[in-house]
C-alpha cells in the first residue's frame, strides 16, 4: 500500500507544472549518445509521450552525429571536422541523409507504439527549413536562414509530434546538414516556445571538471561570459550554450541541459522544484 501512495503522491506533486506548461510549446533537442542506448531512448521517449498526453506541445529536433560517423566508416571514409562541425561533402551529406532519414522514421515508429501521434518531417521534401551555406571550408554545412513553420503548427494544433530532421535546403534546392542545436534553438524561436531543451552526454555545467557535486542548476545569462573566459563553459558545452543565449534572447522563456542518459531526465527537470541537469535564464 506504502508504495502505491508514493506513486498517487507522485502524480499530486506533478499536477501544478502539468498545469503550468499544458498548451504551451516545448522544444527538445534529442543527441548524442542517449540515441544509441535503448534503455535510455525508451526513457527519453516516454517523457516525451507522457507530456504530450498531459496537453504539453511538443516538437523533436533529432541529432544523428555518431551514428553518420559510423557509417562513414563502415563505407572507408574519414569524418572530419573544423571545431566540431563536420566537413560535408557531396558523398557525406548523402550519406548523412539516409542515415537522419532513418532515425527519424525509428523515433516516430517508436512514439507510436507509447501512444503519441509524431510525424516526421523532412524539409528535403517539405522544404520548412531553409538555409545558407556557413563556409565553403565546410562543404554542405548549413545556417537557418527562414523557417515556414506553418506545416509544424499545424501538427501541433492537432496533437502531433513534429519530429524534424537537421536538415534544410538552400536557394537551388542543394540539401545542407545543420548543426542540430542551431536548429532546435531557431525552431523554438519561430514557434514562440515556452521551453528548449538540450540533450546531451554530460550532467550539465561544472564549476569544477568532471565533479558532479559542483552542478550549476541554474545559471543567469549575465554570467555566461564569465564562466567561458576561465574556462568553466568550454569545447562542446559552448556552442550549446550559445545556442540557448540565442533562444533566450529571441523570446523563449527558458532553456535546460541535460544528461539523456538520466533515467526520465526531462520529467525531473521540467516537473520537479529541484531539477537534474542545468536551467539557463535570463
Amino acid at each position: 500500500m506504502e508504495e502505491i501512495i508514493k506513486k498517487a503522491q507522485i502524480l499530486v506533486d506533478a499536477f501544478p507544472y502539468i498545469k503550468q506548461f499544458k498548451d504551451k510549446i516545448v522544444v527538445i533537442k534529442y543527441g548524442g549518445r542517449a540515441l544509441l542506448n535503448e534503455e535510455a531512448k525508451r526513457n527519453i521517449l516516454e517523457d516525451i509521450a507522457f507530456m504530450s498526453l498531459v496537453g504539453i506541445k511538443l516538437v523533436i529536433i533529432h541529432g544523428g552525429g555518431y551514428k553518420i560517423t559510423e557509417h562513414i566508416a563502415q563505407s572507408g571514409g574519414i569524418s572530419k571536422f573544423i571545431e566540431g562541425i563536420r566537413i560535408t561533402n557531396k558523398k557525406t551529406m548523402q550519406v548523412a541523409y539516409r542515415v537522419l532519414k532513418e532515425m527519424n522514421k525509428e523515433l516516430v515508429s517508436e512514439l507510436g507504439m507509447l501512444n503519441a501521434e509524431a510525424e516526421g518531417i523532412d524539409s528535403k521534401v517539405s522544404g520548412e527549413i531553409c538555409v545558407k551555406q556557413e563556409s565553403k571550408n565546410l562543404g554542405y554545412v548549413g545556417v537557418v536562414k527562414k523557417i515556414n513553420n506553418t506545416g509544424i503548427i499545424k501538427l501541433i494544433n492537432n496533437n502531433v509530434i513534429p519530429v524534424i530532421m537537421p536538415v534544410g535546403v538552400d536557394k537551388d534546392k542543394e540539401l545542407h546538414n545543420i548543426n542540430a542545436d542551431d536548429m532546435a534553438a531557431e525552431i523554438a524561436i519561430s514557434l514562440g516556445a515556452e521551453k528548449l531543451v538540450l540533450l546531451t552526454d554530460v550532467q550539465g555545467i561544472l564549476r569544477a571538471k568532471e565533479d558532479e557535486k559542483t552542478l550549476i542548476p541554474t545559471l543567469n545569462v549575465s554570467e555566461v561570459d564569465e564562466l567561458i573566459k576561465i574556462g568553466v563553459i568550454s569545447g562542446g558545452m559552448i556552442p550549446k550554450v550559445k545556442s540557448c543565449l540565442h533562444a533566450l534572447g529571441n523570446g523563449v522563456k527558458k532553456t535546460h541541459i541535460l544528461d539523456g542518459r538520466v533515467s526520465h531526465v526531462i520529467l525531473l527537470e521540467v516537473f520537479t522544484t529541484e531539477g537534474v541537469g542545468t536551467e539557463i535564464v535570463k
